[in-house]
């Protein structure tokens, strides 16, 4: 994918996977589902509690992965991994509602925000992304959408 291409990839509401090296040495990495959003400008970030096993990584780690992906023919994806270069408190305003109306649309994402209490947002990890995996079978000639 050209640079273009992998940036409205990224716009688009897919849910990601995050990919963070452990907080316990020997153990495989933290995988895990998650939303997420991109902006050429600010890069990948994504919203958790900081102390769920992806918020502790996170702490530890200091950088992850985000894979992104159609699961369908003809496939697509993009990968990005980076340092965190942000942490900082989410806000409801700021942070949780546009997170929830990206992914539910402005009527759901509201009552999912109202389910949370005030200070209760997770924290923000912002990634800039530096090294970027991307594939498309669209421009496979030998791939035909079943």
């Amino acid at each position: 994918m050209t640079k273009e291409e992998r940036e409205e990839f990224l716009a688009k509401p897919f849910v990601g996977i995050i990919s963070i090296t452990h907080p316990d040495a020997g153990r495989a990495p933290v995988a895990s589902p998650i939303w997420y959003d991109f902006t050429p400008e600010a890069g990948v970030w994504v919203l958790t509690g900081p102390t769920s096993i992806k918020g502790k990584a996170l702490h530890q780690a200091k950088a992850f992965a985000m894979a992104v992906q159609e699961d369908f023919l003809p496939y697509r994806y993009v990968t990005a991994s980076g340092p965190v270069v942000e942490v900082r408190e989410a806000e409801r305003e700021r942070d949780l509602r546009p997170m929830a109306h990206r992914y539910l649309g402005e009527e759901e994402g509201d009552r999912y925000t109202a389910t949370y209490p005030d200070g209760a947002f997770g924290h923000v990890y912002r990634m800039e992304p530096r090294y970027w995996l991307t594939n498309d079978n669209n421009k496979n000639p030998n791939l035909k959408p079943a």
